[in-house]
């Protein structure tokens, strides 16, 4: 190895003592997260229930419902107190 090359390698040694760099926050949980959740509860969730947590419009939040579907999510609907109700079953 010539002096240039040694010179090189130790420029890219990471010094003695160096600290690590620090990991990135965790990112917060996502709205399509927190809906995933509450579909995932034994009782589902309601569209009121999605529109109130996420902020989003009734068909907004059906959107989600069909994009899950299309991930391989399964949703069922089931009433709850004369209200539709979803829920993830299982997902693939």
């Amino acid at each position: 190895m010539t002096t240039q090359t040694k010179n090189k390698a130790q420029d890219k040694a990471p010094a003695a003592g160096a600290a690590k760099p620090e990991k990135p926050a965790p990112r917060s949980a996502s709205k399509i997260d927190q809906v995933i959740t509450m579909l995932g509860r034994k009782q589902g969730a309601t569209l009121a229930e999605m529109t109130d947590v996420t902020g989003w419009q009734p068909h907004s939040a059906r959107a989600v419902l069909t994009g899950l579907r299309k991930k391989g999510h399964t949703i069922v609907k089931s009433k709850r107190d004369d209200v539709t109700c979803y829920r993830i079953t299982a997902a693939e």
